[in-house]
């Protein structure tokens, strides 16, 4: 079966009767373009996304007939939870770990990303609450601007900027 886009999500197409096929994709390939997988029943599909940023997510509808409805479904994995327990902590945290462009995710007040153990050594030696656990990296922190400064006349990064302004709060 060939894909060329989504349909949709579960979320706001309900099923009715039919029988949802679970297509998995692990968190890292939500955004791939060209993949060849099989469902839970079996069924396989081939996507071929044209558009960029097409950004699979959890419940995202691939194929849909009278009978059936084949939907994204991403395992969750091993992780490396972390409870910021102010604005300067979640500052802090996401500098640390964008400085080793990983990809972020946040849900339930916790920032997630995908367990590292050097990562998970420097989170937990600075002092801050991290655990390992297991968590569905559905929810990625999407960043529009560099945090680095590359702008003539003007040096303030945003981590700089978050930093001011965080303590500016306190």
């Amino acid at each position: 079966m060939l894909v060329k886009e989504k349909l949709g999500n579960i979320n706001t197409i309900p099923a009715g009767n039919q029988t949802i096929d679970w297509l998995d994709l692990q968190w890292y390939e939500t955004n791939k373009r060209i993949m060849h997988k099989r469902s839970t029943a079996g069924v396989e599909v081939v996507m071929k996304f044209m558009n960029e940023g097409q950004n699979l997510t959890q419940g995202d509808i691939l194929y849909q007939d009278s009978e059936t409805i084949i939907a994204i479904n991403i395992p969750a994995c091993e992780t490396l939870v972390i409870k910021p327990k102010n604005m300067f902590e979640m500052a802090s945290i996401c500098y640390e770990i964008g400085n080793k462009h990983l990809p972020l995710f946040y849900q339930d007040e916790e920032v997630l990303v995908a367990f590292d153990a050097p990562l998970y050594r420097l989170i937990s030696s600075s002092g801050y609450e991290v655990e390992q656990g297991e968590r569905k990296l559905i929810n990625p922190l999407r960043t529009s601007v560099s945090a680095h400064a590359h702008s003539s006349g003007n040096s303030e990064t945003l981590f700089s900027k978050i930093m001011r302004l965080t303590n500016q709060s306190e």
